[in-house]
């Protein structure tokens, strides 16, 4: 075989790989009666195995002869070393005697338990160790393609230039080495070894039985371009079978041998211990990966063939040479000012720019759809983003058009997945509201007949968790429904219920395990979805992650807390993509750049070509420095960048190509990706561009101007209008009429956020309930703080209460109690407090609730309002804007207080809020002392009464509209101004103008 030419070929980008392929193997290995059963077909991916196949479903159907036997495909490598090479050649029987491989998910758990008693580790938590594990382990697996051993580590050259690098970088180096050696003994204890080994092992297995016995039948490796060294090896073995052949995607054989040459060495070196990658290659050059496969081969470029055969979706053969003239390096592509026309032709390229993602999204759609309006056209769109893929699909089902983005969307987003998280997370946050109330409500949970009223006590309860949080756990909730029973009466009963099912969850006395909290998990999430949690794709991925983490854990000592469970989930969830099965457009396909190689369409569309998507923003690796790579022969962080610029020379090969990039994303402005700035470059003027579908989209949602909104002055009938004003309401109906209109007519209320932090309101309540309880065990010295404590620690276990707003409100209550002993050594006496009271003025009802009311040592009354902020300046009392105290004293003098009666004549805030550095004061709004503003203590209530009677006439009993906003300079509150629609409005003259 050693004196055979090697049966390698190329096939050229406008060809179009698979169905070029599929052409010319047909004829090429068709036998009668068996197809091309025979043959054993070697693809990088399982992806391949999906594209070739429908190749030669399409080939099939085309020729009129029927039924086709396909060839034996076989993964044998991948250009991404994160993505699963499966089981390589173990079906063909050749690696029965080699130890089996490590599980990736217990060995990630013991390199965790490894870095947690080693000395250079920072991370404690379990998922920081599990994330450093995971680096460990894809440095591990990068040395392993490579066949790079321990001792290649340890060499003399490399330890010296370890020694010349910065300290983090020597610790790093240093601790990777410590834990490669007991992972390596951990293996050889076990009889395992770690899968990339073991796939190189197979693949020198394989490649020394067939160089030994050549096997009868022909052998095909069609698009592996992995330029690992045991693949790289097989891969020259396949090449020299008497029917073997290597078939290789867009290996530019036009490219001149200076250019060739000037990419670098690429491992062609006279000595054996020279570097693989010189310091000057251009390993973003689109060529580069593929010389360094052809110098591993032990083949020049030149004993490469060209592959004659196309497939139906070809672009014009002057398409690979206007590629190749793109890519040049830096210092050749000064020859594009001198290139004849047809050299950097590009016809049938269009660019497109759009404003931003969503507009970009849109007008690809408009792209698709007109594309799939032609019969039998097909259309591919390739983007690295996978939201823009998402918001892709949502705009396709406008027009009714099923597309599936087969990148795949992380387990974590799927439902099953999200079901196991929010699961973990009310175990993290002690059934927090909102974890809890988006797994009782998530669309897997009591799915089926009883689902309407299931959501409807989740509604309710929804209601009552709005506001600070509750205590922690599942108790502190029960407290909370409880104290709401009557206004959601059978809602206690399904919570208990619910609770005994997620109990389970915050066991407290369950010790710590990685193992036990996954079987919790998936109890629950059972209990609650029952089978339908597992059913679907992302069910069936879930049910075996679980399963493969619950056995890993089995044999590991690493101790994880239910509080670090979410987290470490999250990550691991995010890992695993959940492609959907068949069922989309036939003609349609949204991928990814590693599902789009080998693929071709009429219709290629290229999409958020930006900076830092594609190509990515290169990720230099946390263990080991780039010069110890380099010495070491492993593809640094830029030579992805070639792989980026690969995939798009391939997708550039198409009939028609749109090339699609934003001018901003969700951050700000991007600036285009490099390879749109060279087509920018080479192009010139003769660059075209994609307009119609931008104008399309902009269009599609681009509504007609609305008109001026005007300032909102409803006119209720006179029976509406007769509704009873509060003490607490004639403020905003003489300030803001249509607040009072909104509240008092409408019965409109507006809801706290969940897990909020105190507002001022919830604040007020609280220190009146401490209050209210305070009075009614006989507001006894000592004991106002204390309660204060339980009742606040009841009320709410927000951390704003705990560690900012509870303190400065006992050093308030601390003021309270010593100004109430002093005033009861005046013989004033609390005789009323949190009550309600109403009268009747002028056939209208008045009500107003007192926090607090006094009898004076004369017989006379004095009002207390309770203010946990600053109260009303007086200049507000007197201008008839905070009336409350009035009100309240005009309930007081007209009998409406039961069993109490009597002039007032005090009339006083008690805020507090911090004054002269002391928590706590008493203020009057009369103008008295030095005090300017306020109403005089003999007119305090008759002027009261007169703001109230003239409130009632206007807007009460008479036709004056409810306008919105008529002082806007008065403060008040905004609780109505969305629904107002004040911005629209205000501020832009009458009428909104």
């Amino acid at each position: 075989m050693a004196d055979r030419k090697p049966n390698v070929y190329s096939i050229a980008a406008h060809r179009g790989f698979a169905d070029a392929l599929v052409a010319g193997l047909i004829p090429r290995y068709h036998e009668d009666g068996f197809g091309l059963a025979r043959l054993t077909l070697l693809l990088p991916s399982r992806r391949a195995v999906r594209i070739v196949t429908e190749a030669f479903i399409r080939a099939s159907g085309g020729d009129g002869g029927g039924g086709l036997l396909l060839p034996r495909m076989a993964v044998v490598g991948e250009l991404d070393l994160d993505e699963t090479l499966g089981p390589l050649l173990d079906p063909l029987g050749e690696g029965a005697d080699l130890p089996p491989a490590a599980d990736p998910t217990a060995r990630l758990l013991a390199l965790a338990e490894m870095l947690r008693s080693d000395p250079e580790t920072r991370a404690t938590s379990a998922p920081g160790l599990l994330r450093q594990a995971q680096s460990l382990a894809q440095a591990m697996d990068r040395l392993a393609v490579e066949d790079v051993d321990l001792e290649d580590l340890l060499d003399p050259d490399v330890v010296g230039l370890v020694g010349d690098l910065a300290e983090h970088w020597q610790r790093g180096t240093a601790q990777f080495a410590r834990i490669l050696v007991h992972w390596r003994a951990r293996c050889e204890a076990r009889g395992e070894i770690d899968a990339p080994v073991r796939r190189n092992r197979l693949l020198s297995h394989v490649a020394e039985r067939w160089r030994s016995q050549p096997p009868a039948q022909p052998v095909v490796a069609a698009g592996v371009t992995s330029a690992a060294p045991s693949v790289a090896r097989l891969l020259r073995v396949v090449a020299d079978l008497p029917h073997g052949a290597v078939i290789l995607p867009d290996l530019d054989l036009a490219l001149p041998q200076s250019i060739w040459d000037a990419l670098g060495a690429a491992g062609n070196t006279d000595r054996p211990d020279a570097p693989v990658f010189a310091r000057g290659d251009v390993a973003t050059h689109p060529q580069y990966h593929l010389k360094l496969l052809l110098a591993r081969m032990g083949i020049a470029r030149g004993e490469v063939q060209s592959w004659h055969r196309s497939g139906p979706a070809a672009a014009p053969p002057e398409r690979s040479r206007a590629i190749s003239n793109l890519f040049l390096p830096p210092e050749a592509s000064t020859i594009w000012a001198d290139l004849p026309a047809e050299a950097r032709r590009l016809s049938g390229v269009r660019l497109m720019e759009t404003a931003h993602p969503e507009e970009e999204a849109q007008a690809i759609a408009v792209l698709v759809r007109q594309a799939l309006a032609e019969p039998e056209r097909r259309v591919a769109v390739i983007t690295p983003d996978r939201d823009l893929a998402q918001r892709l699909v949502a705009h396709l089902e406008r027009w009714g058009i099923a597309a599936d983005d087969t990148a795949g969307r992380p387990l974590s987003q799927m439902p099953a997945g999200r079901v196991l998280l929010q699961l973990a997370e009310i175990a993290a946050t002690a059934a927090a509201p909102v974890p809890l109330l988006a797994l009782l409500g998530h669309p897997l949970v009591r799915r089926g007949e009883g689902r309407a009223a299931w959501l409807e006590r989740v509604r309710e309860l929804d209601l009552v968790l709005r506001g600070p949080r509750p205590g922690p756990g599942l108790a502190a909730v029960r407290s909370a429904v409880l104290a709401k029973g009557k206004e959601h009466p059978g809602l206690a009963a399904w919570w208990h219920e619910t609770a005994a099912l997620l109990e389970p969850l915050l066991d407290d006395a369950a010790p710590p395990s990685l193992g036990r909290g996954l079987d919790t998990l998936a109890q629950v999430a059972e209990a609650l979805c029952g089978p339908a949690i597992w059913a679907e794709a992302d069910g069936r991925a879930l049910a075996a992650f679980v399963e493969q983490w619950r056995e890993a854990a089995l044999g590991s000592g690493l101790p994880v807390e239910g509080a670090d469970l979410h987290a470490l989930l999250s990550d691991a969830l995010g890992e695993i993509a959940v492609r959907p099965p068949y069922g989309g457009h036939p003609r349609l396909s949204i991928y990814g750049l590693l599902e789009a190689r080998m693929s071709r369409a009429e219709l290629v569309i290229c999409a958020g070509m930006t900076e830092g998507k594609w190509p990515a923003s290169p990720a230099p690796d946390p263990l080991l420095a780039p010069p110890v790579l380099r010495a070491l022969g492993i593809p640094g962080a830029d030579f992805r960048i070639g792989l980026a610029a690969h995939d798009l020379a391939a997708a550039l090969g198409a009939p028609e190509v749109v090339l699609s990039h934003a001018a901003r994303d969700a951050a700000g402005p991007v600036i285009p990706s490099r390879f749109l700035l060279r087509i920018r470059a080479m192009l010139g003027r003769e660059l075209q561009h994609e307009t119609a579908a931008v104008r399309i989209a902009r269009a599609l949602d681009k509504a007609p101007p609305a008109p001026a909104y005007p300032q909102p002055a409803p006119m209720p009938s006179a029976e509406q209008r007769r509704v009873s004003i509060a003490s607490t309401a004639l403020d905003r109906l003489r300030g803001d009429p249509y607040q009072f209109y909104a509240s008092a007519i409408l019965g409109l209320r507006t809801l706290d956020q969940l897990d909020a932090a105190p507002t001022p309101a919830w604040r007020g309540t609280a220190v009146h309930e401490v209050l209210r309880l305070w009075h009614e065990g006989g507001s006894k010295r000592g004991e106002l703080l204390p309660l204060a404590e339980r009742t606040l620690a009841e009320m709410s276990a927000h951390p704003f209460m705990r560690g900012l707003w509870r303190p400065r409100l006992l050093a308030a209550l601390q003021w309270v109690e010593d100004y109430n002993a002093g005033l009861a050594l005046q013989g004033r006496v609390p005789v009323l407090w949190e009550k309600t009271g109403a009268t009747e003025i002028m056939g209208v009802k008045l009500h107003g609730r007192a926090d607090r009311i006094d009898r004076l040592a004369d017989g006379t009354l004095a009002v207390v309002d309770y203010k946990t902020g600053k109260p009303p300046s007086g200049k507000m009392v007197q201008e008839g804007y905070s009336l409350q105290l009035g009100l309240v004293a005009l309930i007081a003098e007209r009998g409406g207080f039961e069993g109490l009666g009597g002039k007032v004549y005090g009339f006083e805030y008690w805020s507090l809020q911090k004054k002269s550095d002391v928590f706590g004061y008493c203020e009057e709004p009369v103008p008295e002392g030095r005090k300017k503003n306020g109403l005089p203590r003999d007119a305090f209530v008759p002027e009261t009464l007169r703001y109230l009677t003239e409130a009632i006439e206007k807007w009460i009993l008479g036709s004056e509209p409810f306008t919105a906003r008529p002082n806007p300079d008065l403060p008040g509150y905004t609780d109505y101004d969305q629904l107002m629609r004040l911005e629209e409005w205000q501020g832009r003259g009458k009428g909104g103008a």
